[in-house]
């Protein structure tokens, strides 16, 4: 499979979804390109929270898988397609500059914080919340009062992939927090999205946009790099704005070997 060169379902909505080309197609045409606002309190951004609880966390692995997974969901929800109510938000994120927080909440503050506009999906037991993009200045305060730092979770060895399911591989030679992985992840989810055909992305949606994260050593990071020069993976790169250095590759996203068999 070659990618062209240009680079939580909503049930109470009516079906047929014909507006899903639409939304696809905005996410083929890449994003940014505005640059920054000149007044920073109007910088856009997407706020991430990770559902963290106390006792029995959830492996990195699948919390991470989770955080992708809400971000993709967010960007293909026909709430910011045409007309829908969170349209504007979306499209003046998604023009401007890309930028996503993550932070962690548990308990009543992981309540709160499903009030408030977005996407929750929940991937093997593990949730995340993936929010309409604003203004850093405007972020809803039951958001903007949760950690964004501080705790972390081991890394986890969670097996073979499955091969119905795209693959987003970490560089684990970054060492990256758990925050900064996620919001990583999320980067590339859109990408691959983006890059995907329409009915493969469609294919994915029946799969809720479900993904899996694995970390990549320094030999399969190369094989890895190898397919984004081919053109069969997409990789983030990060504007090193915080813990890497600019244009460090962080994540490379593959689409589910079922796919590709069929294709």
């Amino acid at each position: 499979m070659s990618f062209p060169e240009t680079g939580g379902v909503d049930t109470e909505l009516p079906t047929p979804d014909l507006d899903f080309g639409v939304r696809h197609a905005e996410l083929a045409r890449g994003y940014g390109g505005a640059g920054d606002p000149a007044d920073p309190d109007q910088v856009q951004a997407m706020q991430m929270v990770l559902h963290l609880p106390k006792a029995d966390p959830p492996p990195r692995s699948v919390l991470l898988a989770a955080a992708a997974t809400a971000v993709v969901a967010l960007c293909m929800d026909r709430r910011v397609g045409p007309e829908g109510p969170w349209e504007e938000r979306y499209l003046t994120w998604k023009r401007s500059r890309i930028r996503k927080v993550a932070r962690r909440a548990r308990g009543a503050q992981w309540l709160a914080a499903n009030e408030v506009d977005g996407v929750t999906v929940e991937v093997g037991g593990a949730q995340a919340r993936a929010f309409v993009p604003s203004a850093v200045s405007e972020v809803d305060p039951r958001i903007k009062r949760l950690q964004i730092g501080g705790t972390d979770l081991e890394h986890d060895e969670p097996g073979p992939a499955d091969p119905d399911l795209p693959v987003l591989w970490v560089n684990s030679a970054l060492e990256m927090t758990l925050g900064k992985a996620a919001a990583q992840v999320g980067h590339a989810s859109m990408l691959l999205a983006g890059a995907l055909p329409e009915d493969l992305v469609r294919r994915w949606a029946d799969s809720e946009f479900h993904c899996t994260v694995r970390e990549a050593g320094a030999e399969q990071w190369r094989e890895l790099s190898a397919r984004v020069t081919a053109g069969t993976a997409v990789a983030v790169r990060d504007a090193g704005f915080t813990e890497v250095a600019p244009g460090s590759l962080t994540v490379i996203a593959i689409p589910a070997e079922a796919w590709e068999s069929r294709t």
